[in-house]
């Protein structure tokens, strides 16, 4: 038994999870605590409280007594807010306060792009473009080409939360751009779980997004590999875990 601990802030999206670990269909749990948000907003200010080494460590007591291997934080916006080396601190106090390896939905994208053999990668955000924007500096600090940017304007995760599958597809589409390898729903406040591969049928390339991201970082992590086509191209790369 393999378990991964997520730090999830808030309640918007994390139903996921569960979802995710069904499709996974393996000895794999995915324990998960919530943190307190403070604001919701997408907004800087507000991202960057969310994001704080206190608000952090308040979950880790919980996620090391349900035996989690290492432990990710679950929140794209909270992490690459902070830009390349700030998110980078960001986690290196989360390991130490967790004594566990640890990563963040925003380190997920970027080794994720890279597993699967893309470079050129499209943004379809729920943020504001100003927040937005952050999100593609971070990617180029990776090394990876933005090609195109789509920002929504939308201030909470609340309302993020309510968006169903017709609203999702609708903002990949409109992300999408011909040059791009993969795209990017980078809000883990967004409900995708259930839809990765029709997206990928829409789109006719890799869609990547972020509970599915940050699954796959925790993974990573813990040294495991696993096959779960109903999660999209980046659960079939291999070498794989036969479940």
């Amino acid at each position: 038994m393999t378990a991964l601990g997520f730090l999830y802030p808030g309640h918007s999206a994390e139903d996921d999870y569960p979802r995710i670990e069904q499709l996974l269909g393996s000895d794999i749990r995915l324990p998960l605590v919530h943190t307190d948000i403070g604001e919701d907003a997408h907004r800087v200010d507000a991202l960057l409280e969310m994001g704080s080494a206190e608000r952090l460590a308040a979950g880790v007591e919980e996620l090391r007594l349900s035996g989690a291997e290492a432990v990710v934080w679950a929140c794209t916006s909270g992490s690459f807010v902070y830009g390349w080396q700030g998110a980078h601190d960001q986690i290196r106090t989360l390991a130490r306060t967790a004594g566990l390896p640890a990563s963040s939905t925003s380190f997920g994208f970027a080794h994720a792009v890279r597993e699967i053999g893309a470079g050129r990668v499209a943004i379809g955000a729920t943020y504001p473009d100003d927040v937005a924007a952050l999100f593609a500096a971070f990617l180029k600090d990776a090394g990876l080409e933005v090609v195109a940017v789509r920002g929504s304007g939308i201030i909470t995760a609340a309302e993020v939360a309510t968006w169903g599958p017709d609203e999702v597809l609708a903002l990949a589409r409109e992300a999408d751009h011909p040059d791009a390898d993969t795209v990017l729903l980078p809000d883990t406040a967004l409900h995708t779980a259930s839809h990765i591969p029709a997206l990928e049928k829409a789109l006719s390339k890799p869609v990547l997004t972020a509970n599915q991201v940050t699954v796959w970082e925790a993974l990573r992590l813990a040294g495991r590999r696993v096959n779960a086509p109903a999660l999209g191209t980046l659960f079939t790369k291999e070498p794989i875990v036969q479940v």
